[in-house]
């Protein structure tokens, strides 16, 4: 059996990683979709989706989760519900199981008939995008909430000037 994931991984953290595992006990191979696969350098979603795939992929590897048990596929939105589990379909290898904690990707992919799981949090407070960013922010520590090579990605592309800089250019929008 095929898991599909999604997630927009802004960035992968620990927390990413305890799902991941989880589900590859219920299923063979996990598509893990990097959602919002168009937007980067905003607060909210800093990371290019080549960089999230950079991150994930290096993230697995150093966690011991062989290619051959994952897809990483990057999916631009489209601003279409009713159309966006079909958006799925056609970009991503055949799947029966849905995981998310996602409401509505719950109920877009329950009304297609699709198995749907919501995936235990695992320190949700704490293991969270927003809250490495926030960390970022404010000058704390966040490294330890991120796999070690996640850490390497975001010090090799700048992520933490570029974080900072977009959060001087937020405040002077506003």
């Amino acid at each position: 059996m095929r898991g599909l994931l999604v997630g927009r991984m802004q960035p992968v953290h620990k927390g990413h990683l305890q799902v991941i595992r989880r589900i590859l006990k219920e299923v063979e191979e996990v598509i893990i979709v990097v959602g919002s696969a168009q937007l980067s350098h905003t607060l909210k979603d800093p990371f290019t989706a080549g960089e999230r795939v950079m991150m994930l992929t290096k993230a697995l590897a150093e966690n011991g989760i062989p290619p051959s048990r994952y897809y990483i596929i990057p999916v631009q939105d489209i601003e279409c519900n009713s159309l966006w589990v079909a958006h799925i379909e056609m970009l991503t290898p055949p799947f029966e199981h849905v995981y998310s904690g996602n409401p509505l990707v719950q109920r877009l992919f329950i009304e297609k008939g699709y198995l749907v799981t919501e995936p235990p949090l695992f320190n949700r407070k704490v293991c969270s995008g927003t809250e490495v960013r926030r960390r970022i922010l404010t000058g704390e520590k966040w490294e330890k909430l991120v796999p070690e090579l996640v850490v390497e990605v975001i010090n090799e592309i700048d992520g933490i000037s570029r974080i900072n800089h977009l959060a001087k250019k937020e405040v002077s929008e506003s």
